[in-house]
């Protein structure tokens, strides 16, 4: 999979992205991952990318063309036209099942705005789908463009030692994941339940499991809903 990041800080986003288990992952090749200055792509010779928005308004708004260069350097590297997602507060909140689809996509690109936004008709043209990664406003899209593709390059093989790593977590399957535990076996007059401590594999999946539904239950009886509705 290749995963491209159009933004004004590149430098911000490889800091993040080239460092644990993705910076590994990317070291051996699982997927490839590029960031894009889009200042890199404008015509203005102090590298401007933004201006005052049409009707006035405070802030400035990120011009269409430096964007669309950009966009097309990535087409022409790859000979094809990638998934385009503009991370937005307007988009769909993102989730799990989300990452799982965009992971099985051979390309994505990913826009980060900034300032007050972008010029609309560069997204008409280009984006396939805006995300948003919660309903709250940030001054850039890039964390949330990092989010994204944390969650996505997470899921991709080599990236993780193996699949149950990412599937017993919380959300892969409707819940919310079961307690932790590890050593010392008592800490602060705290013991770990017993059942862990059996070995009895059966018995430790039931114990996980009920743990799973209380404790989606308990925290976010939305999920805890959806969950018994689809069952």
């Amino acid at each position: 999979m290749r995963i491209d990041i159009a933004t004004l800080f590149p430098e911000m986003c490889e800091a993040v992205l080239s460092e644990s288990i993705l910076g590994r992952a990317r070291k051996k090749d699982c997927f490839s991952l590029q960031c894009w200055n889009i200042r890199d792509y404008t015509l203005d010779k102090h590298r401007r990318v933004d201006d005052v928005p049409y009707g006035g308004g405070r802030g400035m708004v990120m011009q269409a063309e430096p964007i669309f260069r950009c966009y097309e350097a990535v087409c022409a590297q790859t000979q094809s036209r990638p998934h385009t997602i503009y991370m937005s507060p307007k988009g769909k909140v993102f989730n799990q099942q989300r990452a799982l689809e965009l992971a099985v996509m051979p390309h994505i690109f990913i826009l980060c705005g900034h300032y007050e936004g972008v010029d609309q008709r560069v997204l008409d043209e280009i984006v396939d789908e805006e995300i948003s990664i919660g309903d709250y406003v940030l001054t850039g899209g890039e964390l949330p463009a990092m989010v994204v593709a944390d969650a996505v390059a997470r899921m991709l093989p080599g990236v993780l030692p193996e699949d149950l790593c990412f599937e017993e977590e919380s959300h892969f399957n409707g819940l919310l994941e079961y307690p932790q535990y590890t050593r010392p076996a008592v800490w602060h007059d705290k013991e770990v339940p017993p059942v862990l401590l059996t070995g009895h594999h059966l018995h430790i999946a039931d114990w996980r499991f009920a743990k799973s539904l209380e404790e989606t239950k308990v925290k976010r009886p939305d999920l805890y809903a959806d969950y018994l509705n689809k069952k």
